[in-house]
């Protein structure tokens, strides 16, 4: 009995560091900066921004079911066209920020908006559910995983 209390025991302030960062996440407005940033950058498809937020060994899951890894994903950002005056607007904000810090890694969970205004006046607004999974490396926080999921009954066009 005596020896299964102190197993019990060591297991529990063993796992409790672990639990412990879990519940708080010291890095969190660091966190929450680099997304703010790589929000704002994404909505101009800032090439700088990306090369910056994803780490090289990346694994992103898109809303359309493809997986794909940050080369492609800078191909897509760097052979984008050029935008034009008349074009759409699409301004990207989180809402329902959930940072879990695990010592160098955190998961960052939250909801996508993208509004998107047209010089024809109408305001398109999709939502997605994304997951990043980000570690610290050399001091920086990088995004080594993404999964983005659509919220098809939030998508709407006004």
């Amino acid at each position: 009995m005596m020896n299964r209390t102190r197993l019990l025991l060591v297991l529990i302030l063993l796992f409790f560091p672990v639990f412990a960062a879990a519940q708080t996440a010291p890095d969190a407005a660091e966190l929450t900066r680099l997304l703010n940033q790589f929000l704002n950058g994404a909505g101009r498809n800032d090439a700088a921004i990306h090369e910056r937020f994803w780490a090289d060994d990346l694994i992103y899951t898109r809303g359309v079911g493809q997986r794909i890894d940050k080369v492609e994903l800078m191909k897509g950002v760097r052979s984008a066209p050029a935008t034009k005056p008349d074009d759409p607007v699409t301004v990207y904000t989180a809402e329902d920020v959930k940072i879990q810090q695990y010592g160098n890694a955190a998961v960052v969970a939250f909801k996508l908006v993208g509004t998107t205004k047209r010089k024809d006046g109408t305001t398109s607004i999709s939502n997605h559910l994304n997951t990043g999974t980000f570690i610290k490396r050399k001091g920086q926080w990088q995004a080594v995983a993404w999964q983005a999921t659509p919220v098809a009954s939030q998508n709407r066009e006004r």
